[in-house]
């Protein structure tokens, strides 16, 4: 039989490429004993540094304190859907828990979720859930009757109304998806009557209003029209992504007429260059801008998400902490994280 032989420690170069054994009695000794001297100062630097090394080869420990404590993340994707999610509600809601955050608001853009809020709350407990409904071609696009059921579902976690996204008139048109979609303004750039019987029924329950994917002066009608009908919970949907996509002008219009402007990690994913092929087609906002959008306007007048939840991106827990860390790292401080994450999404959903 044949016995058991360590394999032979070799040197490599800096970059990793294998040298073949030297033989000290050979004709390569003068080259080894010359590499031998070259590596010696090394290995003692070596030996001094170990431990330090070790920390930039593998990841950190775990924080004492999660980033994402205390926050809220608005926007939230997952299972059961007609898209592809990593996670299902269930399992959304458990990570929210295990990392301290206080909330999720779950999105669909073809059913509502005041239900399923409820009940993944009573299978996750330690953690809020809300639901809402997207008015979409699923539910009858702009109906007001749709939403009077939503935030009647046993629970009262239905809090959210979002008017069309990808079924929005602006959202077909941009991405060339169909000759036209559900319209939210007339011809002369006003809410419809629909609209403003949605508005209506949002003001009296006390629900928050989102843009969906309108564009910016149809964002901006829809806030005006809110808050003629006493909406005071009004959000534009991811203000800086593509289809939606507002100049720091129009934000700074929206946060006049009381609105508040949401700002979601996904963002950093999108571009030329995303991982997934779909979100190629949605430019990449960086978290520069992003910080550049909140000092500007005001950190009072944000909220923070996420956006996440497809299959093949990260978790949504996972990708708030990246998108903190962004912002942190642009300058925005602790305190402006905790008011545009806890504070003013606790006061649209709780207040």
């Amino acid at each position: 039989m044949t016995p058991f032989r360590l394999a032979r420690w070799r040197f490599t170069s800096c970059c990793g490429h294998a040298s073949p054994p030297p033989d000290p009695g050979g004709s390569g000794r003068r080259e080894f004993l010359k590499l031998a001297g070259g590596v010696a100062g090394l290995a003692v630097l070596g030996r001094r540094g170990a431990a330090e090394a070790q920390g930039r080869v593998f990841p950190p420990p775990p924080p004492a304190v999660s980033p994402v404590d205390g926050l809220i993340d608005f926007h939230v994707h997952s299972a059961p859907d007609v898209f592809g999610r990593s996670v299902d509600d269930d399992e959304a809601a458990t990570l929210a828990r295990d990392n301290g955050m206080e909330a999720l608001v779950l999105k669909n853009h073809v059913a509502l979720t005041a239900d399923r809020a409820w009940i993944a709350r009573k299978h996750v407990p330690g953690v809020k859930l809300f639901g809402g409904i997207a008015l979409n071609g699923a539910v009858g696009g702009v109906n007001p009757e749709a939403v009077q059921w939503m935030y009647r579902m046993q629970g009262g976690l239905g809090r959210v109304v979002w008017f069309p996204t990808f079924d929005a008139d602006h959202h077909v048109k941009h991405f060339k998806d169909a000759p036209a979609g559900i319209k939210v303004v007339g011809p002369d750039g006003q809410a419809l009557p629909a609209v403003r019987e949605v508005l209506k029924v949002c003001a009296e329950q006390k629900l928050v209003v989102c843009t969906g994917h309108a564009a910016p002066a149809e964002a901006l009608a829809i806030a005006e029209a809110a808050r003629d009908a006493g909406c005071d919970r009004v959000l534009v949907t991811h203000a800086e992504f593509e289809v939606v996509n507002m100049s720091l002008e129009e934000m700074r219009r929206a946060a006049a007429l009381g609105a508040k402007l949401e700002l979601c990690a996904m963002g950093l994913l999108m571009g030329s260059n995303a991982h997934l092929s779909w979100m190629r087609h949605w430019r990449r906002v960086t978290a520069q801008e992003t910080a550049g959008h909140i000092k500007a306007v005001g950190a009072e007048h944000f909220v923070l998400a996420t956006d996440l939840g497809q299959a093949g991106n990260p978790m949504q827990a996972d990708g708030y902490k990246m998108f903190v860390a962004a912002l942190t790292a642009e300058g925005i401080t602790k305190d402006q994280i905790r008011l545009m994450g806890r504070e003013t999404p606790g006061a649209l959903l709780m207040g």
